[in-house]
């Protein structure tokens, strides 16, 4: 359709709020409102932390943390979604689905949630 932009974005290991806590989840603590949309433009890396945690990384290294509703099935081990929108945001009631590494197969779609501004704490090298 015209109009529509599609986006597929290649997702790193990533953060989420302590009750979302889990292996590869980063702390973070909310910095601010949550906000429905975000530009595309401003969006920098993605970085998919579990089935329900995405963290976004924006210009000037600030972050936004997305916990879906509900887990998202091979979010965590894929890694990278797809999604659609015709008005150059990604917003809280969108969809992304998940893309396989292989075969160019789509996997479960999954709509979003508010995107919380936060501060991720930082991972310190133990010593010993």
């Amino acid at each position: 359709m015209r109009g529509w932009l599609a986006m597929t974005l290649v997702l790193v290991s990533g953060a989420a709020l302590a009750r979302d806590r889990g292996p590869g989840v980063p702390e973070a603590v909310p910095a601010g409102a949550a906000r429905t949309c975000v530009p595309i433009t401003a969006l920098r890396e993605s970085l998919v932390r579990s089935d329900r945690v995405i963290d976004f990384r924006t210009a000037g290294d600030h972050y936004y943390r997305v916990t879906l509703p509900q887990a998202c099935p091979g979010l965590g081990f894929e890694r990278r979604f797809g999604y659609a929108t015709s008005i150059g945001q990604l917003c809280a009631q969108d969809i992304i689905t998940v893309l396989y590494a292989t075969g160019g197969m789509r996997g479960a779609s999954c709509g979003l949630a508010p995107f919380q501004p936060v501060t991720i704490a930082r991972r310190t090298a133990k010593s010993g």
